[in-house]
C-alpha cells in the first residue's frame, strides 16, 4: 500500500530536504493505500434494508435487467465459498435467502475464521474502518442467520471501535488509522452512524459515549461531506481505485439509514459516482485521467477496483468478473432501495461523441507567496481546527498555508508516535513550535513534500464509441507527485496508452507485480499537459533537481520518461519516423516522442511484466525532458489504417527546446499540424491554440457535457438524454428521475 515503506521514505526524505534548506530559509526568513484495494479483496456486500426502490419506476434501469444482472454476479460469487470473507459470506447468505434450498456452511463463520481481522481491528491498524465495514453489512443483512459466538465478536468490535481521530486514545495502543482522506471520511462517519443507530442505548467503550451521542457526532459530519462532493466534486477525481470506496459506504448509507435526508443523499451521491464512471467508460475501462491510481489496477481495466461495478451496471465489455467478493457488485446485488438511473445508463454505452469537461477540488497553490496564499473557500479557513478533515482529505498536510493547523493537530491529538505520522516529529522539532517557519520551510520544498496535494483540477475528456482520450489539464506541471495519472488513450480495457516521468527504474520482483507505491509506474514527476478533442501534447520538465544519496533519492527521478504500449493487445503496430500507431478494431492511437524511443525487454521471471508476452514499455533516454503527443482517431473518419499513418507521420511536428535554468529544463514550445485538429501550438508557458485561437484550459464549469451543464459551486444537477432525466438537488436532498 502506497501508505506503507514508500510513503515513510518521502516523508523522512521530506524531512531530510527540510533540514537541509533550514540552513538557508531558516537564516534569510529568521523563521517561518496507499488504502489501494484490488478486485480480490473483500468488499462491502449489503443484505437488504427496506425501501421503494426494489420496483423499477419510469426512468430507472428495468427490474428485469437489474435482476438479470444482479443474478449474474450472485451466480458466479457463489460458485466458491470463503467463510472468511464477509461479502462472500453474505452473497452465499442471500442466494440461500432465495433459494432455501442452496446450502451454506454457517458453523464455518466463527470467530477463529476471522482472527487476523480482529486482531487488527483491536490494535487499530490502517485499513480497519473497511474491515468494519464489511462485517456491519454482514450483521444488518444476515445476523440472526450467524453462530452465536460470531455475533458477540462483531459486537464487541463495533462497540470498542475508534470511530474518528478526536476520541480518546487507548493507553498502549497506537492509532494507525487513517481518518485523512475523502474515501476514509465517509467510511468513518458512516459507521459511527449506523453502529450507534443499531445500538443507541449501549456505552461504547473507547469514546464512553451512547450509540444516540455517536450518532449525533457522525450526522454533520456526514452532512458536510454530502456538501462537499456537490461543491466541490471528488478530490480523489475519477479514481479507478477510490471511487469504490465511496460507494461503499454510500450504499451502506442508502440501505439502513433510518434519516431520509441521509438516504436521499447517498442516494444522490452514488448517482454522482456513477455518472463521473458512466462519463469516462470506454469499452470496459474507466479509462479517465485519474487523481489517484496504482498501477496494479491500471495496467488492465479489469483490474481496476471499479470494474465491478461498472460491469454489473453498465454490461459495456464481454470481460468476466475478476473477484467473489467484490465490494461494488455485492452492494449492489444485496440493494433493495438503490436502483441506477436509465439515463445514467444511457450515458454509458452512448454513441455520442462528444468532450466532457470538468473541474473538482478546491484551489490550493502550494507555491504561492507568503504574503498571498490561496483564498480558502467560502465557510473555510486555513486556522479553524474544525476544518482540518478537508485540508487533510486533499493530502494538503504539509501544503504551507495548512502547516500551522497540522503541527496544532498533530500535538493535539497525540498522532506524532503513529506510524503514519511519526516521520513528520522532524518538522515539529525542525520548526521549534513556530509556525512561520514551518510555512517558509515548506515552500521553499513545495514542489516535493507536497508530492500528495489533491488541488483542485479540470479535466478534459474527448469519446467516441472506438476512442477515447482524457487529460489533467496543466495539473501541478513539473511537480513531484504521487499517484496521479496525468492522461490516458483507451480503445478498450486491454489496449490503451499512456506515459509517465518515472521515480524509479523497472521494478525488479520476484513475484512480477508492481506495487502499490512503485513509481516507475505509478508515481512520477508531471508534465505540463493539455488536450483538444482528438490530440494532446504533454511537456515533461521536472522543475525540481534530482536529489543524490540516501534518504534524498525518494524524490529522485529517472533521467528518461516512457509509456505504456501493450504491443500485443493492438491488431497492428506501426513504427515511423518518431511515431509508435497502433490499431484495435475500428480505433486508433498515434503516440510521438521527441526524443528516439527503443523498448524494454523484460526477462522472464527478473523483471514485472506481470504476464505481458510482447514489448509494451516505450522507453524514451537521453533526458528527464522530453515532449510526448498523441492523438486518437476512428476508422469511420479514414479511408484506411495505412491512410492514418500516413497523414500523421507526415504532419508537421516543430519541438523548440527552451533551454535551462542551470540544470533544470526551462520546457518546449511546439506546434504540431494535427491531420484532425489543425495547427495545434502549445508550450510550457504558452497557451493552447487550434488555428491561432485559445483554447481554454483553466476554470472549467463543475461539468459540461452533452447531457448536462453544471455551473462551479451549483447545488443542482441536471441530466438527460431524450426521454430519460435525472435531476439531483443537493440542497433539499431532493432526486426526481424521469422516464417516457
Amino acid at each position: 500500500m502506497m501508505r506503507g515503506q514508500r510513503y515513510r521514505k518521502l516523508l523522512t526524505a521530506m524531512l531530510a530536504l527540510l533540514v537541509a534548506a533550514s540552513i538557508t530559509v531558516g537564516c534569510s526568513s529568521g523563521g517561518d493505500d496507499a488504502d489501494g484495494s484490488t478486485t480480490t479483496v473483500d468488499g462491502e456486500g449489503d443484505g437488504g434494508g427496506e425501501g421503494d426502490g426494489g420496483t423499477a419506476s419510469d426512468g430507472l434501469m428495468p427490474d428485469d435487467v437489474w435482476d438479470a444482472r444482479t443474478d449474474d454476479y450472485l451466480a458466479f460469487a457463489t460458485e466458491e465459498f470463503s467463510p472468511e470473507s464477509p461479502n462472500n459470506v453474505s452473497l452465499h447468505l442471500e442466494r440461500r435467502r432465495r433459494e432455501p434450498s442452496f446450502e451454506v456452511d454457517t458453523a464455518a463463520v466463527v470467530p477463529a475464521a476471522y482472527e487476523e481481522m480482529f486482531a487488527e481491528i483491536d490494535s487499530m491498524e490502517d485499513t480497519t474502518d473497511f474491515d468494519l465495514m464489511y462485517l456491519l453489512a454482514l450483521w444488518y443483512g444476515y445476523r440472526d442467520e450467524l453462530e452465536p459466538e460470531m455475533v458477540e465478536a462483531m459486537e464487541k468490535r463495533f462497540l470498542s471501535f475508534k470511530y474518528w481521530y478526536t476520541e480518546p486514545q487507548p493507553a498502549g495502543v497506537i492509532d494507525d488509522k487513517w481518518y485523512w482522506s475523502e474515501n476514509h471520511q465517509l467510511i468513518f462517519h458512516m459507521l459511527e452512524y449506523l453502529v450507534g443507530q443499531e445500538f443507541p442505548d449501549a456505552t461504547f467503550t473507547n469514546s464512553g459515549m451512547t450509540g444516540r451521542e455517536h450518532m449525533a457526532h457522525a450526522e454533520p459530519l456526514i452532512m458536510r461531506w454530502f456538501d462537499q462532493r456537490a461543491r466541490f466534486g471528488f478530490f480523489e477525481w475519477h479514481s479507478d481505485v477510490y471511487y469504490l470506496k465511496d460507494v461503499s459506504p454510500l450504499l451502506m448509507l442508502v440501505e439502513h439509514s433510518d434519516d431520509e435526508r441521509i438516504a436521499n443523499l447517498a442516494t444522490m451521491g452514488l448517482d454522482l459516482v456513477f455518472l463521473d464512471v458512466a462519463l469516462h467508460l470506454q469499452n470496459g475501462a474507466f479509462g479517465a485521467t485519474h487523481g489517484r491510481s496504482y498501477m496494479k489496477d491500471k495496467y488492465n481495466g479489469t483490474m481496476a477496483d471499479t470494474f465491478g461495478f461498472q460491469k454489473l451496471l453498465f454490461d459495456d465489455t464481454d470481460l468476466p468478473y475478476q473477484s467473489r467478493s467484490d465490494a461494488g457488485p455485492t452492494g449492489l446485488t444485496l440493494a433493495t432501495r438503490y436502483r441506477l438511473p436509465e439515463v445514467i445508463r444511457r450515458i454509458a454505452t452512448s454513441e455520442e461523441i462528444g468532450v466532457d469537461r470538468e473541474r473538482m477540488g478546491v484551489a490550493l497553490d502550494p507555491l504561492a507567496p507568503l504574503d498571498s496564499p490561496t483564498p480558502p473557500p467560502e465557510g473555510y479557513s486555513y486556522d479553524d481546527p474544525e476544518d482540518v478533515p478537508l485540508w487533510w482529505s486533499m493530502a494538503a498536510h504539509t501544503a504551507w498555508p495548512v502547516v500551522p493547523i497540522t503541527l496544532e493537530t498533530a500535538d493535539e491529538y497525540g498522532l506524532w508516535e503513529t506510524e503514519l505520522f511519526k516521520d513528520f516529529t522532524g518538522l515539529r522539532d525542525l520548526t521549534g513550535g513556530d509556525p512561520e517557519l514551518g510555512k517558509s520551510l515548506a515552500l521553499e520544498l513545495a514542489r516535493m513534500i507536497a508530492f500528495e496535494l489533491l488541488a483542485e483540477v479540470n479535466t478534459y475528456t474527448w469519446r467516441s464509441p472506438e476512442v477515447m482520450l482524457s487529460t489533467a489539464q496543466d495539473y501541478r506541471p513539473g511537480d513531484f507527485g504521487m499517484q496521479y495519472h496525468a492522461w490516458q488513450a483507451t480503445l478498450d480495457a486491454e489496449a490503451f496508452v499512456f506515459a509517465t516521468g518515472p521515480t524509479n527504474d523497472v521494478n525488479e520482483s520476484p513475484n512480477l507485480e508492481w506495487p502499490d507505491g512503485d513509481g516507475y509506474w505509478t508515481g512520477g514527476v508531471q508534465p505540463r499537459s493539455a488536450q483538444v478533442e482528438r490530440v494532446g501534447i504533454h511537456l515533461y520538465a521536472p522543475q525540481f533537481e534530482s536529489p543524490t544519496g540516501p534518504p534524498l533519492e525518494e524524490f529522485a527521478y529517472e533521467p528518461y520518461t516512457h509509456a505504456f504500449f501493450p504491443r500485443e493487445h493492438f491488431d497492428e503496430v506501426v513504427e515511423r519516423d518518431g511515431w509508435t500507431i497502433g490499431r484495435r478494431d475500428d480505433g486508433y492511437i498515434a503516440l510521438y516522442s521527441w526524443r528516439d524511443t527503443r523498448w524494454q525487454r523484460y526477462d522472464a521471471g527478473v523483471l514485472a511484466a506481470r504476464g505481458f508476452t510482447d514489448t509494451f514499455d516505450l522507453v524514451a533516454p537521453g533526458g528527464s525532458d522530453n515532449v510526448w503527443i498523441v492523438e486518437v482517431a476512428r476508422s469511420a473518419d479514414w479511408e484506411t489504417f495505412d491512410a492514418f499513418v500516413d497523414a500523421v507521420t507526415g504532419a508537421k511536428v516543430d519541438v523548440t527546446p527552451l533551454g535551462t535554468d542551470g540544470v533544470l529544463s526551462k520546457g518546449f514550445d511546439v506546434v504540431y499540424e494535427s491531420p484532425q485538429q489543425g495547427t495545434v501550438t502549445f508550450g510550457w508557458s504558452k497557451p493552447l491554440t487550434v488555428d491561432g485561437e485559445e483554447v481554454a484550459i483553466h476554470d472549467y464549469p463543475r461539468m459540461d457535457n452533452p447531457w448536462t451543464h453544471v455551473d462551479r459551486g451549483a447545488l443542482e444537477f441536471d441530466i438527460s438524454d431524450g426521454d430519460y432525466g435525472l435531476t439531483l438537488d443537493f440542497e433539499e436532498a431532493a432526486r426526481a428521475v424521469t422516464g417516457p
